[in-house]
């Protein structure tokens, strides 16, 4: 069973331990453990201060009670429950935030993203649907001040995209657009619809952490590499020289194509930038296999395959169904304004997560 006071003296523990370990000789000279040791110590300031402030609070609170108890000069009664009216308060703060603060950190949170879009059911729909989803991240990433660059791309003809992968460059990408993955759907009255009927289509939507060289190993023995002749809507060529490159990683099977730029080179570097995402995705997958079965967060696993949230055009609405937020604010959505629903998964996963480790 969870204990919270046991696992915040078990962290200042850790953290005093770990100050100690850090001024050690042998530890210094040893970089790679060095820096380890000082992240994981970094990592725990914040949770230690805080609880040592919840400690402070504690005895001032006690302390307050015993004087109501023991003394009766009005003067004295009032200034210990002026410091109970001023404690009190802090106290459930920190009650509330403590919990939060020890949930284990994805280590993934501060990367950069690599995001793919692709047009479901719903053929020219669901390309224009794709190019909206695009449209609402790229406003979003610019508002909270990321770099957005285009990586692949393939356009329906229509305005939109059957497929259409991008970077968001930022820290702290991951941390809030992790939780649009998943089967997005779309509601609405198409333009070349004559009879006003509403047509549903999907675009699906995976967000994966960019992973760099030092994070994962890949075998350039593993990679077959191909190139040809990029070619723009209707396989119509629009370059004459061999520039699109195609990247099979052949343990997984999983294959990359790149033909956006008109260097070689540079197709080159922006398929590899998918690809080793895509392995390590793939590599973690297989890992957490068996403890998804066992346990899946209310908010969902964020498998493509899952169905996660609807824009219902006719009603303005947006609904996420992994945790049954409803808003009307659709236009606004669409316009890269998700922070609210966005903070909403996260309490969700936050609280998930609290009632696990209980």
């Amino acid at each position: 069973m969870f204990n919270l006071k046991e696992a915040l003296e078990e962290a200042e523990a850790r953290y005093i331990k770990l100050g100690k370990m850090l001024s050690d000789p042998e530890v210094i000279n040893d970089q790679q453990k060095f820096k380890k040791l000082a992240k994981e110590h970094a990592n725990l300031k914040e949770l230690v201060a805080k609880y040592r402030e919840y400690k402070e609070i504690i005895v001032g609170i006690e302390e307050a009670e015993e004087l109501l108890e023991l003394d009766d000069d009005e003067e004295t009664i009032e200034l210990a429950n002026m410091e109970l009216e001023e404690l009190e308060p802090k106290k459930e703060k920190l009650e509330e935030i403590l919990p939060l603060m020890l949930i284990p950190k994805d280590p993934n949170d501060e990367k950069s993203v690599i995001v793919e879009i692709r047009a479901g059911t719903g053929g020219d729909e669901a390309a224009l649907f794709a190019g909206d989803l695009y449209r609402m991240y790229s406003r979003y990433s610019e508002n909270q001040g990321w770099k957005v660059e285009v990586m692949s791309s393939s356009s329906s003809g229509t305005g939109g995209f059957k497929e259409i992968i991008f970077v968001v460059e930022g820290k702290g990408a991951y941390s809030r657009l992790k939780y649009e993955s998943g089967v997005h759907r779309v509601q609405r009255v198409p333009s070349t619809e004559s009879s006003g009927r509403i047509h549903t289509s999907t675009a699906t939507v995976a967000v994966l952490p960019e992973v760099e060289d030092v994070d994962i190993d890949i075998n350039q023995n593993d990679l077959s590499i191909e190139t040809y002749r990029s070619s723009g809507p209707g396989g119509q060529s629009v370059n004459t020289t061999d520039s699109a490159v195609r990247i099979t990683h052949e343990p997984t099977e999983i294959v990359v194509s790149c033909q956006d730029e008109k260097s070689q080179h540079k197709n080159k570097q922006k398929a590899m930038r998918i690809l080793r995402s895509r392995v390590q995705e793939k590599i973690e997958a297989e890992q957490q296999a068996e403890v998804a079965k066992e346990r899946k967060t209310q908010i969902g696993s964020g498998g493509r395959s899952e169905r996660i949230r609807t824009y219902n055009f006719p009603q303005g609405r947006v609904t996420d169904h992994r945790i049954n937020l409803t808003t009307h604010q659709m236009d606004s959505i669409l316009d890269g304004d998700i922070d609210e629903v966005i903070e909403s998964l996260i309490a969700a996963d936050q609280t998930e997560k609290i009632k696990q480790m209980y």
